[in-house]
């Protein structure tokens, strides 16, 4: 979701319609849109979110198809402005609100493209979060399948090494498991990774809201999730500037910025939206006052391995003194 992430992908022709004009609604059809979408997420039992590059661009990161996305100027021999670091990004107000909507029991399920990893910085549970593309912050043993969360990018992309090993302790401590760890970033060829794609299948099965923001639902298969949802009875709402691919099939379209469109509906359903206060790390949404602990640099938060036992969260020391999982 940045200039050197599009950069760092293999060449690829088919990389959708790009630099569709911007739609906006006048502020009376924003109001009763937003009134209409707190209803339809109070009446909910199982609103299920797929969030995409449109709702970083407030945090200074461009998205790809906007008429200033990195694609869009690419198309026309142009480079895009990069405002931050992913290092220095902030969740932005929208990243925020979701995190509130997921506290306050509204939110059953994240379904996320981006890879900068803000949804996670943000402290939004990592057991209620796909993310489909991979995350620029998270590494994974290819043996175990230890991830660890990271304070800095990890500097590779399309599933290759790391350049470390996984030290995880195995067979009652006798032994570190030494996997070599891997980009969870994908390239273009990669497959979906299998457990968060299965989740966010079964998140959009199960949900009666599918709720799109910021993605114009371009690239398969996760642009067509919301569309399981709406097979299944449900409906789906979309927030987004630009025409999206499953226009036809939405009960209700906004057209604004997520951001404020978010702080609105926020306002509506009588809800605060958290304060950020640096990057936090939460595992389990059933451990809320983790979850709102700041986990600070050189500390990690580390989990079972696959296969393993439980999965209590203990403090320990990741790898090379950054934050682990």
């Amino acid at each position: 979701m940045s200039v050197n992430y599009a950069a760092g992908l293999s060449p690829y022709a088919d990389k959708g319609v790009c630099g569709l004009p911007e739609e906006f609604d006048s502020p009376e059809e924003v109001k009763a849109k937003v009134e209409i979408l707190a209803q339809l997420i109070k009446d909910s039992r199982h609103l299920v979110v797929h969030s995409g590059a449109g709702i970083s661009t407030s945090s200074g990161i461009p998205d790809f198809r906007g008429p200033k996305g990195v694609w869009t100027l690419e198309e026309k021999g142009e480079s895009p402005k990069f405002e931050t670091t992913f290092e220095d990004a902030r969740p932005s107000l929208t990243h925020m609100a979701l995190l509130g909507l997921q506290r306050a029991g509204y939110l059953k399920y994240l379904i996320s493209q981006n890879v900068d990893g803000l949804h996670v910085r943000s402290g939004f549970p990592r057991d209620m979060l796909s993310e489909l593309h991979g995350n620029m912050f998270v590494e994974e043993c290819e043996k175990c399948g230890r991830q660890y969360v990271r304070d800095k990018v990890i500097g590779v992309m399309g599933l290759k090494p790391t350049g470390r090993l996984c030290d995880v302790v195995r067979s009652r401590g006798l032994r570190a498991c030494r996997g070599k760890l891997i980009s969870t970033i994908l390239d273009w060829e990669d497959a979906l990774p299998d457990r968060d794609l299965n989740k966010a299948e079964e998140a959009s099965r199960q949900a009666d809201l599918a709720l799109t923001l910021g993605t114009s639902m371009q690239i398969k298969p996760s642009g067509d999730l919301p569309l399981i949802t709406k097979r299944k009875g449900g409906k789906l709402a979309i927030v987004n500037l630009q025409p999206t691919k499953h226009d036809k099939h939405s009960y209700l379209r906004i057209h604004g910025y997520v951001d404020d469109i978010m702080k609105h509906l926020m306002e509506l359903l009588g809800l605060d939206i958290p304060k950020w206060e640096g990057p936090t790390i939460c595992q389990s949404s059933t451990r809320t006052s983790e979850c709102k602990a700041d986990v600070k640099p050189h500390q990690s938060v580390t989990v079972g391995c696959e296969g393993e036992k439980g999965g209590e969260e203990t403090r320990s020391r990741g790898v090379n003194g950054h934050w682990g999982h």
